[in-house]
């Protein structure tokens, strides 16, 4: 079983409660935020696998390429550019599709491969850990998403998604049975929440919301549960020994206060969804 954590926006607490519910649960933790993956800040595995992340990209032979621009009508992603008689190519934001080489009749095209990230894998209490990481100054994240979740073990699962609603957390979803959204209780957590939620939707998967920093009183996010009849899993309080914790990078799983909170959570989860 895999489980989507997800959030409309970012900094409402998705990794903090990802990392300590799949403590709770005794899940795999997998950090899919590839572009800031802080989860093993927290978890500190002992990596004992990496990876390559490789994609193709289109190399031009200007023996054969007569700078018809056929390629570079082709290319839907803007990767190939007609300057004057030349064809520039942005490796970056090619996609691999392989168009611009069928588009060719010259055979002036071929494909290489360039390392655009990296994924690594570890262990700790008794969870396997894994993450993907983007390298500086690459675009893309999805094929290292990819990546990361085609290698996914059996088992529960738990996937920190991306923040937002865009396509890296659409591709992320793709892999999950079941998904938990973390929000504040804020305009902007609302309104972001909102959107993933429609998101989740599309999946036709069970869901259910998490209010991280809860103010402990009725407020916009819980009305919102109400009216549109979600099921709210549970809610962290809002409090400094929290937020000390955080910042000293602990676990808040090991604190037994936080402990009790992120076990009645992991038993709300498995009531809401199918657990199996």
């Amino acid at each position: 079983m895999n489980i989507a954590v997800l959030s409309g926006k970012g900094g409402t607490g998705k990794t903090t409660i990802s990392i300590n519910l799949a403590l709770a649960l005794k899940a795999n933790y997998i950090d899919c935020d590839v572009e800031e993956p802080n989860g093993f800040l927290f978890l500190k595995p002992i990596v004992d696998k990496t990876e390559k992340v490789m994609v193709e990209y289109p190399i031009i032979d200007k023996a054969n390429c007569t700078s018809c621009g056929a390629c570079v009508n082709a290319c839907q992603f803007n990767a190939l550019a007609k300057v004057k008689d030349e064809i520039l190519l942005f490796s970056k934001l090619c996609h691999g599709c392989g168009a611009c080489e069928l588009a060719c009749n010259y055979n002036a095209i071929t494909y290489n491969k360039r390392q655009t990230g990296k994924i690594e894998s570890g262990k700790v209490r008794n969870i396997n850990c894994s993450r993907g990481i983007l390298n500086v100054n690459e675009p893309m994240a999805v094929p290292v998403i990819r990546q990361l979740l085609k290698s996914i073990s059996g088992g529960v699962n738990l996937i920190d998604c991306p923040p937002g609603t865009s396509c890296n957390v659409v591709n992320a979803l793709k892999y999950a049975s079941a998904a938990i959204l973390v929000t504040e209780p804020s305009e902007f957590g609302l309104h972001d929440l909102k959107m993933a939620v429609g998101v989740v939707k599309m999946y036709n998967i069970p869901f259910g919301i998490v209010i991280n920093k809860d103010d402990e009183k009725d407020n916009i996010i819980k009305r919102y549960c109400k009216e549109e009849k979600i099921k709210l899993l549970g809610t962290v309080p809002y409090s400094k020994n929290t937020a000390v914790l955080y910042s000293r990078g602990e676990i808040l799983y090991d604190d037994p206060h936080h402990k009790v909170l992120f076990d009645e959570l992991s038993k709300e989860v498995k009531e809401v969804i199918s657990w199996n």
